[in-house]
């Protein structure tokens, strides 16, 4: 194995994010010199790292020049310039996930097409060049309402995503390239983190459930282990190998799902990098995502993947009517209780449904874990000051 501890080796990550800040955390214990491209001056990056540049991360001669000057280069977020990682590649630099399968992983509409040519099962859907083409599609009878409509490109954490119920919706959609995705009847969302070294060792992390916010399209809860059947564990698992092995990828690959009515499992959308849905990991799991993703990309062994106890994350937003600096509300009485763990994220300006942190709770009893994140939700709230 290569000498990447205590070395000269850099790690090059594109994003300065809380996802990059955590995984800062396990290249400190590794001591792996890191670099680290962000736009925002103040990235939540900027304190782990061992350099940092400010820059845009879809400027092709940034992205770059940046990855020109470390030894391997690694995302914490998909709206990069993939052109540039292609040249990279081209110029002999390790790039992990590919300038492939991120361009195809940053289009829904591509994603979509993929699902399809590799015969993983995903929700019906009709992709259109501009949303306006839905009107036509809709008089024609070609598709029907309700729909789900998606932004093809730049959609996160729930923005880029809008239930379509009546005409008058559409007018409040921007005219871009789109799909409109039938809507499935759905028991449960789950997801399946698979890791994948450089060797082609894979390994699963249990089957998550995720609950979302109704209003804000965001995960408010993930719960570990998911409360189903073993089959469909079992099928969920299998259908997360099988769209790694069509990604042919490298690190970690988030596999979120829909388990419908039927028991059917179909694949929503992947992210090839650590997730929201495998923070849990941290306090829960053997090995944390972030340690995973690293082990993964650098070629070491995997680490375990079992949960050492059962765990539910609480994602912490920005609360709705509350606008500039952040205040935390209610840490105090969040500290008192055992097997409770806060991590905030270091942004210090809030909006409303800003992700600024996120709660690990910890149990030996799955549903006392869930009751007692529900209680949490009420007791912190993120407000200005």
């Amino acid at each position: 194995m290569e000498n990447y501890f205590s070395s000269d080796f850099k790690l090059g990550v594109l994003g300065g994010g809380q996802l990059g800040k955590m995984l800062l955390t396990e290249t400190r214990k590794l001591d792996i010199h890191t670099v680290v491209l962000d736009p925002n001056p103040n990235a939540p990056c900027r304190i782990g790292c061992n350099e940092f540049v400010q820059g845009d991360l879809m400027d092709y001669q940034t992205v770059f020049n940046f990855g020109m000057k470390v030894d391997l280069l690694t995302i914490e977020i998909e709206n990069v310039n993939v052109e540039a990682l292609a040249a990279l590649e081209e110029a002999g630099k390790t790039v992990y996930p590919s300038s492939k399968q991120l361009s195809t992983i940053q289009n829904k509409a591509k994603q979509k097409l993929f699902y399809t040519d590799s015969g993983i099962p995903t929700a019906p859907y009709t992709r259109f060049a501009y949303t306006k083409e839905i009107e036509t599609a809709l008089k024609h009878e070609t598709i029907s309402l309700p729909f789900v409509w998606k932004s093809a490109q730049f959609g996160y954490d729930g923005q880029g995503v809008k239930i379509v119920r009546t005409y008058a919706d559409l007018n409040t959609l921007p005219n871009v390239e789109c799909i409109a995705e039938e809507m499935i009847p759905f028991k449960n969302e789950l997801a399946v983190i698979v890791a994948r070294n450089v060797q082609g060792e894979m390994g699963t992390y249990p089957v998550v459930e995720m609950e979302f916010h109704p209003e804000a399209n965001q995960v408010e809860y993930v719960i570990c282990p998911a409360r189903i059947s073993e089959e469909v564990a079992k099928k969920a698992e299998f259908i997360a190998l099988k769209t790694s092995l069509a990604y042919d990828h490298v690190g970690l690959l988030a596999v979120e799902m829909f388990q419908t009515r039927d028991d059917d499992i179909l694949v929503n959308e992947v992210a090839p990098r650590p997730h929201n849905s495998g923070h849990y990991s941290i306090e829960g799991a053997y090995t944390s995502q972030f340690e995973q993703h690293l082990r993964a990309i650098l070629g070491m062994p995997l680490g375990g993947t079992d949960s050492k106890v059962a765990a539910v994350m609480v994602n912490l937003v920005g609360a709705e009517g509350y606008q500039g600096e952040v205040y935390y509300q209610g840490m105090e009485a969040l500290l008192r209780q055992t097997g409770v763990t806060p991590h905030l994220y270091g942004k210090r300006q809030t909006r409303p449904f800003r992700k600024m942190g996120h709660v690990t709770i910890i149990d030996k009893d799955i549903h006392e874990a869930r009751k007692k994140a529900e209680s949490i939700k009420r007791t912190i709230r993120v407000i200005s000051k």
